[in-house]
C-alpha cells in the first residue's frame, strides 16, 4: 500500500509554478488530495476490518415454522444471527460444542432445542471420554467466510479503494502533466524565472513610476494649455509614439511629425550600474524567449489536451460508479457449492464494511461530480476566448510605453494563464517587451558611462583643423555631448537609436553633421537649430527610406553628402524625396549604384555648383539631366562604366573642373567640344582606357590642369604642350617612352608627373620649365640626372626613386627649396652626394611640403 506521501509527491511541483496555476487548477488539486484521502481511508479500513460473516441456511427447519409461528422465527433469526457474531468474533465458540467428528452437523444443531435422553447420556460419554480437541467446526466457518467474500461480494466492494487510488492518481498526473514534459517544462521554467525577474527588477519599479509622473505631468499640461500648442507640434507621448521623435512638419505635400519639447522629470528611483546591466540583460532574454516560444502552440495543445483527458475520465468514472452505488449492501447469499464438506447448500453472509463503504462512496461520487464541472468550466474558459492571443492594449493605455507588441502562441497563453493569478505580473512584463522602455534604460546607462570628461577625451581636430568628435556603435547619443559647444563636426556612426534632442542649440559652433547607419530622430526645437546652423551633412545608409526625413528641410544646408543604396528594388525608380526645399544646397555629393541621375536633382540644379556622382561600377546611362544643371562648376562622374565623354557635358557653360574618374573611355575624340566650355580649367581623365590623346586638345585654351595617369598612353602628343595656361600635367603609370622637348614650352608649368613609365632620357628643355615646384620621375629607366636640375629654383619635391641611377649631382644643391623630405631617392644615391649638399638639404627652412596633387 503506498503512503500518502510517496502519492503525493505525484503532484509535486516547484512553488514558482504556481504563478500559472489559475483557481480552478489549485481547487482540483485539493480536490485531487481529498480524494486521495478517500482512497487511502477506504483501503486502510478495508485492510483492517473487512469481513465477511456467514451461516447457514436450514431449509427444513426454516420451512416448519414459517408458518405456526411468526414471531419464533423472529427470535430464530436473532439468536442464530448473534450466535454467529460472537463465534465470529470470539473465535473459541463452536456452534455444536457437543459434536465429535463423526456426529453430522445437523444433528448437533437440532439438539439444542430437542435434547433427548440419548443426548445426555453422549454428553456423560464425552466427558468422560479423552482426546484431542480439533475445532473443526471452528475451521469450517472460517473456510465458508473465505469463499463467500470471493464469491458472494461484489467486486466493486473489494476493489473500490484501489479503483479511488488509481482514478485520483490519473487525474493528479493529467493535472501536473504539462510541467513535467521536457519539451513544455523548458519554456515554462524558463519564462517562470524571466517573469520572477521582471517583476522584481528595479528597472520595472523606475520605468512605471516615471509613467506616473509623466501621465501627471501630461494631464496638467492638457488641462491648462494643450489648445496652445502649435498644430506641428505632436501631443502624444514622447516614449509612446513609435513617430514621436519623428519632425511633423506640413510644408511642400510632405508631413513630418517633431517630438514634442522635452520635459524634464524627477528620478524616482535611482539606478545604479549593476542594476541597469541587469536589466538589459533581461531585455535580451526577454526577446529571445518570446522568438523561441511565440513560433509554437506546444504548452497550449498539451494543457488542452490534459484538461480533455480528465473530462472524459470524469464521465467515465461518474459513468460506471453509478451502477455499481446500489451493489454494496450488508447482507448477501452465498452458494459456495461444498455441500460434501458441510452438508449445507446456502449461506447468508454479512459485509460489516458495507455502510462504511457506501458512505465513502457517495462522498467520493460528490468529489468527482465537483472535480467534473470545473473540468468542464476549464474547457469553456479555454474555447470561450483565443488564448493563442495577447493584447497588453490596457497596458498600453495604463502607460508611456505604447509600442508595448501583442504577442501569440504559447508565449500568449502562459500570460493568460499568469492574469488569473495576478494581473500585474503581465503589467510588470511588458516593461520588458517595450522598445521604448529598452531606449530608456539604454540612455540612462549610456549617460553614466559616457560622462563629460569622457567624452572630451574623444574630441581631436581633423584634417581642416577644426575640432571633431566621432562616437560609434553607442546606443544612443550620450546627453553629455551637447555640452561641447564648441565642437564644430559631430560623427554618429551605427547608433540605431539616436536621438538628437533641444539641448543641441547650445552647440553654436556646429557645422557639420555625420549620420553613417544612423536615422536620426530630432525634437522639434533640436529642428529648427539644424535648419538654421547647419552647413554641411553627410548621410550614409543601407536603404534610403533610411534618410531622415527632416534632411530635406534643412533650408540652409550648403553640403550633403548621401552615400547608400538609391535604387528601389525594380532598379527604375530612385527613392529620393524632393529636394527643392535645400534653396541654399551647393555641394551634392552622391555615392551609389545609379543607371541615371535622378529626375529630382533637378530641383536643386539652378543654384547646385557641384555635383559628384561615384557609381560601384553600375552603368550610368541616362545623363539628360546635366543640362539643366547650367551653374555646375564641377563635375565628378566616377566609376560610372563611361565609354565616351557625355555629350550633355558640353552643355555646362560654367563648368570648370571635370573628373570622369576610373571609367571605361578608350577614345576622347569628343574634346574638341570642350572648346565650348571656356570656363573649364581642369580635366581629370585618370584611370581610364585611352591610347591616344587628340589634337584637338589644343582647343582647350584655358586648361590648367590635365590628369591622365593609369591609362594605355604611349606617347605625349606635341598639341599638349601648346596648353601655355597648363599648370599641372600628370601622364603617370603609363607606357611613355620619351618626353617630348615641346614641354619646355610649358612655361606655367608647376607640377609634373610621370612616374611610372619607360623614360630613359630627360630632356634638356624639361628644365626650362622654372616654375616647376614638383617632379615626378620615379620608376623609370632614367640613367642620369642633368646638371641644369639646378635651374630648377622654386623645386620642392623631387621623386627619383625606382630608377637606373648611379649618383646624383651635386648641383641639387643649388635647389634652395629642396630638402630631404621632398626628396625622395634610395639611401645610397643620397650617399653619393657631397657632405655640403647633403647640409643643405638637411636644412629645416620651414617651407610646407607641396606635391600639386
Amino acid at each position: 500500500m503506498f503512503t500518502l506521501a510517496e502519492v503525493a509527491s505525484l503532484s509535486d511541483i516547484q512553488p514558482t509554478y504556481r504563478i500559472l496555476k489559475p483557481w480552478w487548477d489549485v481547487f482540483m488539486d485539493y480536490l485531487a488530495v481529498v480524494m486521495l484521502m478517500v482512497a487511502i481511508f477506504a483501503g486502510t479500513m478495508q485492510l483492517t476490518k473487512d469481513q465477511v460473516v456467514c451461516l447457514p441456511v436450514l431449509q427444513s427447519t426454516v420451512n416448519s415454522r414459517v408458518q405456526p409461528d411468526t414471531a419464533g422465527k423472529a427470535d430464530f433469526t436473532t439468536v442464530e444471527t448473534t450466535t454467529g457474531q460472537e463465534e465470529a468474533s470470539m473465535g473459541t465458540v463452536s456452534f455444536a460444542p457437543t459434536v465429535t467428528p463423526t456426529i453430522p452437523l445437523s444433528r448437533a444443531t437440532s439438539s439444542q432445542y430437542q435434547p433427548t435422553e440419548s443426548d445426555q447420556e453422549l454428553k456423560k460419554e464425552q466427558k468422560d471420554s479423552s482426546g484431542r480437541k480439533t475445532n473443526l467446526d471452528f475451521q469450517q466457518y472460517v473456510f465458508i467466510n473465505q469463499m463467500c467474500y470471493h464469491l458472494a461480494l461484489p467486486w466493486y466492494s473489494k476493489y473500490f479503494p484501489y479503483l479511488v487510488l488509481i482514478h485520483t492518481i490519473i487525474l493528479i498526473v493529467s493535472s501536473n502533466f504539462w510541467f513535467k514534459y521536457p519539451k513544455t517544462c523548458s519554456k515554462i521554467e524558463h519564462f517562470v524565472s524571466i517573469l520572477g525577474k521582471c517583476f522584481e527588477s528595479p528597472w520595472t519599479t523606475k520605468a512605471l513610476s516615471e509613467t506616473a509622473c509623466e501621465d501627471s505631468e501630461e494631464n496638467k499640461q492638457r488641462l491648462t494649455g494643450a489648445q496652445s500648442l502649435p498644430k506641428y507640434v505632436s501631443t502624444s507621448s514622447d516614449e509612446g509614439s513609435p513617430s514621436a521623435s519623428t519632425p511633423m512638419i506640413t510644408k511642400s505635400g510632405f508631413k513630418f511629425s517633431a517630438d514634442k519639447p522635452m520635459i524634464e522629470i524627477p528620478s524616482v528611483t535611482i539606478l545604479d550600474k549593476k542594476d541597469g546591466e541587469q536589466a538589459k540583460a533581461l531585455f535580451e532574454k526577454v526577446r529571445k524567449f518570446r522568438a523561441h516560444v511565440e513560433d509554437s502552440d506546444l504548452i497550449y495543445k498539451l494543457y488542452v489536451g490534459q484538461t480533455v483527458i480528465k473530462t472524459v475520465k470524469f464521465i467515465f468514472i461518474l459513468c460506471y460508479t453509478a451502477n455499481f452505488v446500489n451493489t454494496i449492501s450488508f447482507e448477501h447469499i452465498c452458494n459456495p457449492k461444498v455441500e460434501h464438506l458441510i452438508g449445507y447448500t446456502q449461506f447468508e453472509c454479512t459485509h460489516n464494511m458495507a455502510y462504511m463503504l457506501k458512505k465513502l462512496l457517495i462522498s467520493y461520487i460528490s468529489l468527482i461530480c465537483v472535480y467534473g464541472f470545473i473540468c468542464l468550466y476549464t474547457l469553456f474558459w479555454l474555447f470561450r476566448i483565443p488564448l493563442k492571443e495577447y493584447s497588453f492594449e490596457k497596458v498600453r493605455e495604463e502607460s508611456s510605453f505604447s509600442d508595448i507588441p501583442d504577442v501569440k502562441n504559447d508565449f500568449a497563453f502562459l500570460l493568460h494563464m499568469v492574469d488569473q493569478y495576478d494581473q500585474l505580473y503581465s503589467k510588470r512584463f511588458g516593461v520588458f517587451l517595450s522598445e521604448v522602455s529598452e531606449n530608456k534604460l539604454r540612455g540612462i546607462s549610456l549617460n553614466h558611462e559616457w560622462t563629460y570628461e569622457k567624452l572630451r577625451q574623444h574630441v581631436s581636430r581633423n584634417a581642416q583643423d577644426k575640432q571633431e568628435l566621432h562616437l560609434f556603435m553607442l546606443s544612443g547619443v550620450p546627453d553629455a555631448v551637447f555640452d561641447l559647444t564648441d565642437l564644430d563636426v559631430l560623427k554618429l556612426e551605427l547608433i540605431p537609436e539616436a536621438k538628437i534632442t533641444a539641448k543641441i542649440s547650445q552647440m553654436t559652433n556646429l557645422q557639420e553633421l555625420h549620420l553613417y547607419h544612423c536615422p536620426a530622430k530630432v525634437e522639434q526645437t533640436a529642428f529648427s537649430f539644424l535648419r538654421d546652423h547647419l552647413r554641411c551633412l553627410h548621410v550614409k545608409f543601407t536603404d534610403v527610406a533610411e534618410i531622415p526625413a527632416w534632411v530635406y528641410l534643412l533650408k540652409t544646408l550648403r553640403e550633403l553628402y548621401l552615400i547608400g543604396n538609391l535604387n528601389s528594388e525594380n532598379n527604375k525608380m530612385i527613392g529620393l524625396e524632393s529636394l527643392r526645399e535645400l534653396r541654399h544646397l551647393k555641394i551634392l555629393h552622391v555615392k551609389s549604384n545609379l543607371t541615371k541621375i535622378p529626375p529630382n536633382i533637378t530641383d536643386v540644379a539652378p543654384h547646385l555648383t557641384k555635383l559628384v556622382i561615384h557609381n560601384d561600377g553600375t552603368k550610368l546611362v541616362v545623363l539628360n539631366s546635366l543640362k539643366k544643371m547650367t551653374n555646375v562648376a564641377e563635375l565628378e562622374l566616377q566609376n560610372c562604366e563611361l565609354e565616351r565623354i557625355p555629350h550633355a557635358i558640353f552643355s555646362l557653360s560654367n563648368l570648370q573642373e571635370l573628373d570622369l574618374k576610373s571609367n571605361s573611355i578608350r577614345t576622347i575624340e569628343e574634346i574638341i567640344s570642350f572648346q565650348h566650355l571656356k570656363r573649364l580649367t581642369c580635366l581629370k581623365l585618370w584611370h581610364n582606357k585611352i591610347v591616344s590623346i587628340p589634337s584637338s586638345i589644343t582647343h582647350i585654351k584655358n586648361l590648367e590642369s590635365l590628369y591622365l595617369s593609369n591609362n594605355k598612353l604611349e606617347t605625349l602628343p606635341a598639341a599638349v604642350f601648346s596648353l601655355q595656361k597648363l599648370r599641372c600635367l600628370d601622364v603617370s603609370y603609363n607606357s611613355i617612352a620619351v618626353i617630348p622637348v615641346e614641354i619646355g614650352l610649358l612655361q606655367n608649368l608647376q607640377h609634373f608627373h610621370i612616374t611610372g613609365n619607360k623614360v630613359d632620357v630627360l630632356p634638356k628643355q624639361l628644365f626650362k620649365c622654372v616654375k616647376l615646384r614638383t617632379l615626378s620621375l620615379g620608376q623609370n629607366c632614367i640613367t642620369s640626372i642633368p646638371d641644369k636640375v639646378s635651374q630648377l629654383l622654386q623645386l620642392t619635391y623631387l621623386e627619383l626613386k625606382g630608377n637606373c641611377l648611379d649618383r646624383l649631382p651635386a648641383t641639387l644643391g643649388q635647389c634652395q627649396l629642396l630638402r630631404k623630405s621632398g626628396l625622395v631617392v634610395e639611401d645610397h644615391l643620397f650617399d653619393t652626394l657631397p657632405s655640403e649638399v647633403k647640409e643643405v638639404l638637411n636644412q629645416d627652412t620651414g617651407i610646407p611640403f607641396a606635391n600639386g596633387i
